[in-house]
């Protein structure tokens, strides 16, 4: 299994456009990036590929790193960042096979498969295959296992992808404040690598207007306002559950320059062979 970090960053993307601040301009001087959240799994046994969530940047990072076009791909929810790539594949290609869940969601009425398909019903050329939490799917010879997370309002998920004849692991927290549920975490668990979203420092909780939670027992918060993990949180759920690697993505550019390029933090185009 091999595993490409398309994109790295949060929501803007670092450098985020229009802005000048130290950590954005550090990155333009060592040609560095973090465009939006997408992680790319290739199966070399089969010669096929995943794609995990449609960036805004798919046609960018698609065009810059050495990854095939996906033979399938899932959706993590339905924030722009994670899902307007989508219409990228417009005459791209002949047939992709995109899973999502099939809860429905209070705060929208539809299943995060129910609004691809309303959203992107000119793409005649994508099927949408409904996937229960909990219940593993086999594609593109892995086996996936979506399971929700915590990113009110809406309904995410995060999900675990594992080779069924190497055992290779991947997990990937999805967007998520640290308390996700233990049932979630028994899937999740024993990765061989883990993609934890850590969009800030703790030490950026002292600017949001309701701070931090999920407090250690030192009183760092390890989630940022309501809806994403801190730094230190990631860092502690990859110690939870286990993880032979953690890898630090969905990045703001709110890190401080000194910060922002330092373990365990991920950038764009990191390959990982499990």
């Amino acid at each position: 299994m091999r595993v490409t970090l398309l994109g790295t960053g949060d929501t803007t993307g670092t450098p985020t456009v229009g802005c000048d601040c130290d950590t954005c301009r550090e990155a333009r001087e060592r040609d560095i990036e973090r465009s939006r959240f997408s992680v790319h799994v290739e199966n070399e046994r089969t010669d096929e590929s995943l794609l995990v969530d449609f960036s805004p940047d798919f046609r960018h990072q698609f065009l810059t790193q050495e990854a095939p076009i996906p033979d399938a791909a899932i959706v993590s929810h339905i924030h722009f960042d994670h899902i307007d790539g989508l219409g990228n594949v417009y005459r791209l290609l002949d047939h992709l096979d995109v899973h999502a869940a099939d809860e429905i969601d209070p705060t929208t009425g539809e299943s995060v498969a129910d609004t691809i398909r309303s959203k992107f019903d000119y793409l005649d050329r994508i099927s949408v295959h409904d996937q229960t939490p909990f219940e593993t799917f086999r594609t593109c010879g892995l086996d996936v296992t979506l399971v929700p997370v915590v990113h009110p309002p809406l309904l995410c998920y995060g999900l675990a992808i594992e080779d069924p004849e190497s055992g290779a692991k991947l997990s990937i927290s999805g967007d998520s404040t640290y308390a996700i549920s233990e049932e979630s975490r028994a899937v999740l668990a024993d990765p061989d690598l883990l993609l934890a979203e850590a969009i800030v420092p703790a030490s950026v909780c002292e600017y949001h207007p309701i701070g931090g939670d999920d407090y250690d027992e030192d009183g760092v918060p390890r989630t940022f306002g309501t809806k994403h993990m801190t730094r230190e949180g990631a860092i502690a759920l990859g110690d939870d559950l286990e993880a032979e690697i953690t890898r630090l993505v969905h990045v703001a550019h709110y890190y401080p320059v000194e910060e922002a390029f330092e373990e365990p933090l991920a950038i764009d185009g990191e390959v990982y062979e499990l």
